[in-house]
């Protein structure tokens, strides 16, 4: 009895564990291409301060999202579709040619 419980708190340790590193990388990523952008000149100086708004405004609701001390499925979904429309923004800043020259 004792061993199958546990188990089952190491399983579930474990993906808890792996579902908040989730949310990592992927930003790091998004602030990496971003970074490379301006570095680049790909990216205006007003583009860059509104997508560095945005990874603000993902991360705060993250912050909000954990407060409670449980993320749900619904602010899973909200959180990880902003992400993937800050990538989209990103993108099309990065591809719009315009440039800091």
């Amino acid at each position: 009895m004792k061993a199958a419980v546990l188990a089952t708190a190491i399983i579930l340790g474990a993906f808890l564990t792996s579902a908040q590193a989730q949310v990592k990388p992927r930003a790091k990523h998004q602030h990496q291409r971003i970074k490379q952008g301006v570095k680049s000149g790909e990216l205006t100086k007003a583009e860059t301060v509104n997508l560095a708004k945005d990874q603000k405004e993902i991360r705060q609701e993250v912050r909000t999202a954990r407060a409670d001390g449980q993320v749900t499925t619904a602010e899973r979904k909200d959180i990880r579709q902003d992400k993937r429309q800050a990538s989209r923004k990103i993108y099309r800043k990065k591809h719009n040619n315009r440039d800091r020259n």
